[in-house]
């Protein structure tokens, strides 16, 4: 039997798939205790299978299957009690994250957003003895509280999400919150906790009932399958102070700075999917195979991905090798990579994903028709085009998506005032 040595928040199928499936590959007994974001469902299905769980490797022509049994329990994210208890066990040593841009209750400017009222009630929350947080970065400081004061040591909390300096981002959120609710907590988290950035990569879909037949057809009774792409890579840097897991003997490497990977990662990857999630359905497309088997959406993509590549810091020929995996892998046809989940939360994505080559074309005096294709696109998916709208950040960019100028305002409003840009806007 592992010990559990790791929990984890966020458990879905990208965690089962990557941080899971390198902890379980890897040498030693780390168990792994996973909570969801608010649902019981999936911890309960993964109670009743002992934690254990098929991981389907869909290639383009056949599947690899294995068995997966490092996380050990699983509870709702709704039970704080077992979310305090495991963070005071001096045994955890690693806590890790799943729980998309979204979750981490960031402002404009990064920090905490005070103007969140669930991050206002959980100031409050914390605050009392009996308060019950329930953002993200509540649940954290109320986890980091219950370690403290069982004086359990210290521990690398490790978001990976698909944010830019995703260990920074995590620990200012916590810090903040933690100064507001007990600034003798914000000391201790300074001085016993770390904040190791990553970048993550594996195309993982929702799983769906053709998926579980599948599986069932091997003669396996496996509610909650997860079916995942081969590639996989995981970046690490940073320090963790009560040990963690050989990753590295799994394929994880571990930098002095995962900044170029992360950059790399976002625009090409990421950036890419989200052109071919507003473009690619509001063509009809579903898919993520489909859209880029389409030679409009095609085009598109590889002028979006020339502009990026300037804005990544990595030799030309990586870069190169780099966009022809991803045309592998975009156009497996196996990966039913549904456009309508990677639309989603597009006023989170945009500004991390195509923000930055948007402003850096425009600092070098160019006019970037691949990031423009993006948000023009992204502008009629806000306006009822392609897939439906499901971003809880979406009221106010819907009310103005009228007028380009207007939603540009509040998406960057540094370069609202940019009349070429505007006007290429539409």
């Amino acid at each position: 039997m592992r010990a559990v040595r790791i929990v984890h928040l966020g458990l879905g199928g990208f965690f089962r798939a990557h941080q899971a499936w390198y902890t379980g590959a890897a040498p030693g007994d780390w168990g792994i205790a996973a909570f969801t974001g608010r649902s019981a469902a999936l911890a309960e299905a993964l109670n009743r299978q002992q934690g254990r769980y098929t991981l389907v490797v869909r290639g383009p022509s056949a599947d690899e299957t294995s068995v997966q049994s490092a996380v050990t329990s699983a509870f709702a994210g709704s039970d704080l009690a077992a979310w305090r208890d495991h963070l005071a066990r001096p045994a955890v040593a690693v806590v890790t994250l799943t729980v998309t841009e979204a979750g981490y209750r960031r402002g404009r400017d990064g920090g905490l957003d005070l103007a969140d009222p669930e991050v206002n009630a959980d100031v409050s929350a914390l605050r009392s003895s009996s308060g019950r947080p329930s953002t993200v970065p509540g649940r954290l400081v109320a986890g980091l509280a219950a370690r403290r004061d069982a004086g359990a040591g210290p521990v690398a909390v490790v978001s990976c999400d698909n944010l830019p300096g995703n260990g920074e981002a995590t620990a200012r959120v916590v810090r903040e919150l933690a100064a507001l609710a007990d600034p003798g907590l914000a000391g201790w988290i300074d001085a016993n906790v770390t904040f190791p950035s990553t970048m993550v990569d594996r195309i993982t879909p929702r799983t769906t009932p053709d998926d579980v037949r599948a599986v069932a057809a091997l003669g396996w009774d496996d509610a909650v399958p997860v079916v995942t792409e081969p590639f996989t890579e995981w970046v690490l840097s940073g320090d963790f102070p009560a040990g963690r897991p050989a990753w590295e003997a799994a394929g994880a490497r571990f930098v002095a700075d995962v900044t170029p990977h992360e950059t790399r990662k976002l625009l090409l990857l990421n950036g890419g999917h989200s052109l071919l999630a507003y473009a690619g359905s509001a063509r009809g497309h579903t898919t993520v195979a489909e859209a880029v088997a389409d030679p409009s959406c095609r085009r598109r993509l590889d002028e979006w991905w020339d502009e990026a590549a300037r804005h990544v810091p990595l030799p030309a020929a990586e870069l190169v090798d780099y966009r022809a995996a991803l045309l592998v892998r975009f156009a497996n046809p196996r990966i039913r990579h549904t456009l309508a989940q990677i639309a989603a939360d597009g006023s989170q994505k945009l500004p991390i994903r195509v923000l930055p080559v948007l402003r850096g074309e425009r600092a070098a005096g160019r006019l970037p028709a691949g990031a423009i294709r993006i948000l023009t696109a992204w502008i009629d998916h806000l306006r009822g085009v392609g897939a439906p709208v499901s971003d809880a950040g979406a009221a106010p960019y819907q009310e103005r998506a009228g007028s380009p100028r207007d939603v540009l305002a509040l998406l960057a409003p540094d370069l609202a005032d940019d009349t070429d840009l505007v006007k290429a806007l539409g």
